[in-house]
């Protein structure tokens, strides 16, 4: 039986190992990084951390397996983390400005984002004011899982005032893609150039 339930500051741990082993566009990364907490530092940590409301954990009989984690306020959490999270890791981590980007390791590659995170598109951010990051680890995929932690997600998110949402895919995530347009993510043509990432957005609420 597996519970979906809200976030608490001892699963921190395990949203760094899932972030982890969901790291290369939704499989394992484990070999690709020296330092195994750089994937969680940037796409997990801070959310429980900062915005502890609008993250959810799916537990089953061997642990925390999954988590959705979001902000309400895209913009609001980007100043955040830029006041009271970033400041924190880029005294751990070398900014490899300097160095050729095709020449970086893929610890140097979220190194830079640590140093240089790049904010969301506006014309993404002015209609779906939040975002999320979901991850399952493969015990827990294929079982309902997803959609029951987007459920609540988009349903707390509505609760604390959102009028939209939105989420960013790499364009490799096979598997995110399908669940995402099956759950009824509207793909957003942005007009922009393809850096590797999908974006789909949800007006909220929900019919």
């Amino acid at each position: 039986m597996t519970t979906i339930r809200p976030y608490q500051s001892g699963d921190l741990d395990a949203l760094y190992d899932i972030a982890l082993k969901t790291g290369e566009a939704g499989a394992d990364a484990t070999a690709l990084y020296a330092d195994p907490r750089l994937v969680g530092h940037i796409y997990a940590a801070p959310y429980g951390m900062l915005e502890p409301q609008a993250a959810f954990v799916a537990e089953d009989d061997q642990g925390v397996a999954g988590y959705i984690v979001g902000a309400v306020d895209t913009r609001a959490f980007e100043a955040r983390t830029e006041q009271d999270w970033w400041p924190t890791l880029r005294p751990q981590y070398v900014d490899p400005v300097g160095l050729s980007p095709d020449d970086w390791t893929p610890d140097q590659t979220r190194a830079y984002q640590i140093h240089h995170p790049h904010p969301a598109p506006r014309r993404v951010v002015a209609p779906y004011p939040s975002h999320l990051h979901i991850n399952l680890l493969p015990r827990l995929q294929g079982q309902g899982i997803g959609k029951r932690l987007m459920d609540t997600w988009l349903d707390a998110v509505t609760d604390l005032g959102s009028t939209g949402a939105h989420l960013g895919v790499a364009a490799t995530n096979d598997r995110g893609l399908r669940f995402y347009r099956t759950y009824g993510w509207t793909e957003l043509d942005l007009g922009l150039p393809n850096l590797g990432s999908i974006y789909f957005g949800m007006a909220l609420p929900r019919a």
